[in-house]
């Protein structure tokens, strides 16, 4: 038996973290350039080492690890007992559910995927309906081994995407969130002037567009030494360590702003990573402390930073100048407002900073619905529909534009979306805070952003996850969340793009 001493705990989460990753660097290569037919043998060489990892991280050396330092913590430094605190919270939250139902669950994943992409390709929730009720089912049954002291089942769920997060928190934050952006778009609709958008798909080749936006997420912070920007289907960032943070995008050439604000978006995620401090690397704590900070870091960035008229006068020149006569003939003014348009989407990754937040809140209201409340889930395309028509005033016309959209169920996500909501929320009081210390328009018009990524570096990145969400947003702006600060914040982008008086 390993003697337990705070050297072979911390040796012991180092090989948790090469392992950790090596899987990162072959799931990086799954996405964006393993030949098609090594699919197979990829997928062997994975199962392998994701078994030695949770080997490492249940198994009889991590039980030891963990019944012996919850008896000596004073045996540990201040930092270890950091660390371990982290450790136990996620053994814990694993070790509690039975294993053979565990195995269970991943099978039913498994084929739930299979089934949702074919309700898709039928346009027929239906189809997916039997797969879901068997993983709503499993989180239902897996609740009470999770349960810590919440007060509904649904608070479980959220808990592992937000830790500390409630529905009687969201409830309040959400409603407030809603009526304001209703509010919003009615004023808009009532008294607004709708920006020229048809240049939007003018013709930008993929070259031009990756060298503009090279250079504007090198001038954000983001370090290509330590990271690199490679094409794939579906963009993400990868944190393989803060030395190494990949990020991909997408191009479609008769929609730039896709890519560039996407690629934009990504380096967010991925300044986030390279800043952890490095006293947590091969730690579980080198990692971003939840997806509603990770989101802030990144909807900072694309949203923020990408609706801020200043950036665009800064920019649009350059951009002028990389892609010839493209926009030779679009003013300013004309662009600036045609790229901040706002409209109803069916398509939640389609939809425009305003209405955004709308498409979040369906869905936590219906994830609420199944988990604290008894519903015929038969019943959620119409439920779906209902809820896009009441806040969006467009109804899907089938399941793919509709329930289906998403994979985030198929994945078993449930609790999931809220973080998508929470870290446009953060971004935005963030931005708040910031400007009480510095004009941050000033900054985005000057030639060097470097206050604003230093002012993220010193209240969010550097911490990695050693604090909950809700400890940094009050040490770093001197309250808790507040929905208020986005309403206002859209209001000011809104207003003046749609030309309200």
């Amino acid at each position: 038996m390993t003697h337990m001493t705070e050297k072979t705990f911390l040796e012991h989460l180092k090989e948790m973290s090469l392992i950790s990753q090596t899987l990162g660097l072959l799931e990086w290569d799954v996405q964006t350039g393993m030949p098609e037919a090594a699919a197979e043998h990829r997928s062997e060489v994975v199962s392998y080492m994701s078994g030695k990892h949770f080997d490492l991280a249940n198994g009889k050396k991590m039980t030891s690890f963990i019944d012996y330092f919850s008896e000596n913590l004073a045996e540990l430094s201040p930092f270890a007992q950091e660390v371990f605190a982290d450790v136990k919270e996620s053994y814990e939250l694993n070790n509690n559910v039975p294993q053979d139902r565990i195995i269970a669950y991943s099978k039913a994943l498994s084929k739930a995927h299979q089934s949702w992409v074919q309700a898709r390709d039928a346009k027929d929730f239906a189809i997916f309906l039997p797969a879901l009720e068997e993983l709503i089912a499993f989180n239902k049954e897996f609740i009470p081994y999770r349960q810590k002291n919440q007060r509904t089942d649904y608070d479980v769920l959220l808990d592992l995407y937000e830790p500390d997060m409630t529905v009687a928190k969201l409830d309040d934050i959400f409603e407030t969130l809603k009526e304001g952006i209703i509010s919003l778009r009615k004023e808009i609709a009532e008294k607004g002037t709708p920006p020229e958008t048809d240049f939007i798909h003018r013709y930008v080749s993929k070259e031009a567009q990756k060298e503009f936006v090279l250079e504007v997420i090198e001038q954000l912070g983001y370090d290509l030494s330590r990271g690199r920007l490679d094409d794939t289907i579906h963009p993400f960032m990868l944190g393989i360590n803060r030395q190494d943070a990949r990020i991909t995008t997408r191009w479609n050439e008769h929609d730039f702003l896709m890519a560039i604000l996407g690629v934009i978006h990504e380096a967010g995620h991925g300044m986030y990573e390279q800043n952890i401090d490095e006293k947590y690397d091969h730690t579980p704590l080198s990692r971003g402390t939840s997806m509603g900070i990770h989101e802030s870091q990144s909807l900072f960035n694309e949203i923020i930073v990408g609706s801020s008229r200043a950036f665009w006068q800064r920019q649009y020149p350059r951009l002028q100048a990389i892609t010839g006569d493209t926009f030779a003939d679009i003013d300013f003014e004309t662009f600036y407002r045609g790229i901040k348009q706002s409209k109803s989407s069916l398509i939640r990754i389609e939809a425009d900073a305003l209405t955004y937040p709308l498409h979040i809140i369906i869905r936590y209201e219906i994830e609420k619905m199944i988990f604290n409340e008894e519903i015929n889930l038969a019943d959620l395309p119409q439920i779906w529909n209902d809820k896009y028509e009441e806040y969006l005033g467009i109804r899907p016309e089938n399941d793919l534009e509709g329930i289906l959209q998403d994979v985030h169920w198929a994945g078993g996500s449930f609790g999931y979306f809220p973080s998508y909501a929470l870290g446009f929320m953060y971004a935005a009081q963030l931005y708040h805070a910031m400007n009480q210390q510095f004009d941050v328009e000033a900054v985005l018009a000057s030639e060097d952003y470097s206050r604003i990524i230093e002012w993220n570096k010193k209240h969010i990145h550097q911490f990695g996850a050693s604090k909950k969400p809700n400890e940094l947003i009050l040490n770093a702006t001197g309250e808790a969340l507040n929905p208020t600060y986005l309403i206002d914040y859209m209001r000011k982008i809104f207003f003046d793009v749609y030309q309200v008086q």
